[in-house]
C-alpha cells in the first residue's frame, strides 16, 4: 500500500480484514466475543491475535497461531469496560515487524449501562471517529529514496535495521499520509457529539483537537471517572483511548499528534469538517488582516 504519494513511500502492509488499522470492534461488557482468524493460502507468514481487552495468557495469542491456509476460532469474555488495542504477536522480532506493518486495531468494550460522567449522569454521542495511529519504518537506498520490494517479507532484514533506531519514517492516521484529510476527512455538524477512539499499538501519542477539547477523556478504562476539558490527552504505547467532544463552531478542525514533529512532518494529522452556523459569541474576527505603519 502507498504510505505517502509525494515521496514514493510504500509498504507491503500486513492487515486484519485488509485495512490499516484493523476494524474497530465494539462490544458490551459481559459479551462473549467470538473471532474467526483465517490466514489465506497466498500468505507467506504465520499470524495470530493478542487482545489486550481479554483475560488469559498472551491475550489469546497462544491459541490463535495460524499458518497459511489455516483458520481458528477464539472465544473470550469481555469483562473489562474501556478501549483496548489488539495486534499480531507471532513471536520474536516478528512481533514488532507485524505491528509496524499495520497488523493492529482497537476494540471498545462499552459498559452495559452506557458511558457516564463522574456523577453517574449518562453521556451520549452522535457518531464515532476512529483514529488508528501507525508508525512505519521504511528502508531507504543509498540515494535516500524509499526502497520497494517484490513481495511481502522481502523487506524483513532492512526494516529491522530501521526499527532498531526507534525513529519512524512516518507516523500516520489510518494507514497513510492524508488518509483522513481532503475527501477522507471526518464530517460532523455543529451541536453533534463525536466519540473519538485513538489507538497506538507501539508508541506513545498525544492527541490534540485544534480548536476543540476533550470534554470527557477516558485515558484508562470506562470504570474510572473521565477527565474533563482536556487540551491534549495521552495514549500510552499499546493502548487505546476515548475522548468525547461536542462541536460548537463550524470549520475545519485539525486532529493531530501534538508531538508536532510527528503531526506535521511525519503525517499524524486528520481533519474534521464541521458544518453549521458561526457563533460570534465564542469567536469573532474584530479586525481583518491589514497593513500598518511602523
Amino acid at each position: 500500500m502507498v504510505v505517502d504519494e509525494d515521496n514514493g513511500a510504500e509498504i507491503w502492509a500486513l492487515t486484519y480484514n485488509g485495512s490499516v488499522p484493523g476494524p474497530l470492534i465494539i462490544v458490551h461488557e459481559g459479551d462473549m466475543v467470538e473471532l474467526t482468524l483465517r490466514n489465506p493460502t497466498s500468505s507467506m507468514m504465520e499470524h495470530n491475535i493478542d487482545f489486550h481487552a481479554s483475560t488469559g495468557a498472551l491475550g489469546g495469542g497462544g491459541l490463535t497461531h495460524v499458518y497459511p491456509g489455516e483458520e481458528c476460532v477464539l472465544r473470550w469474555k469481555a469483562t473489562k469496560p474501556g478501549c483496548f488495542t489488539y495486534h499480531c504477536a507471532p513471536g520474536g522480532d516478528m512481533i514488532p515487524y507485524h505491528v509496524t506493518h499495520g497488523m493492529n486495531g482497537a476494540i471498545m468494550v462499552l459498559p452495559r449501562d452506557g458511558l457516564k460522567d463522574k456523577d453517574g449522569n449518562p453521556l451520549r454521542y452522535d457518531r464515532i471517529a476512529y483514529f488508528g495511529e501507525q508508525d512505519y519504518y521504511l528502508p531507504k537506498d543509498e540515494n535516500g529514496d524509499y526502497r520497494t520490494y517484490e513481495a511481502a517479507g522481502d523487506d524483513y532484514a532492512d526494516s529491522l535495521d530501521v526499527m532498531r533506531g526507534l525513529i519512524p519514517t512516518h507516523s500516520v492516521f489510518n494507514g497513510a499520509v492524508g488518509a483522513l484529510t481532503g475527501e477522507g476527512a471526518i464530517k460532523a455538524n455543529v451541536g453533534e457529539t463525536v466519540l473519538m477512539v485513538h489507538n497506538q499499538a507501539n508508541r506513545d501519542s498525544r492527541p490534540h483537537l485544534i480548536g476543540g477539547h476533550g470534554n470527557y477523556v477516558w485515558e484508562s478504562s470506562f470504570t474510572d471517572p473521565p477527565l474533563r476539558d482536556m487540551e491534549t490527552w495521552f495514549v500510552r504505547g499499546g493502548s487505546a483511548v476515548a475522548a468525547m467532544y461536542t462541536f460548537e463552531q463550524p470549520g475545519v478542525y485539525a486532529y493531530v499528534n501534538h508531538n508536532l514533529i510527528e503531526g506535521v512532518m511525519l503525517g499524524a494529522t486528520a481533519h474534521v469538517v464541521v458544518e453549521g452556523q458561526w457563533d460570534n459569541a465564542l469567536m469573532e474576527q474584530v479586525v481583518a488582516p491589514q497593513s500598518f505603519e511602523t
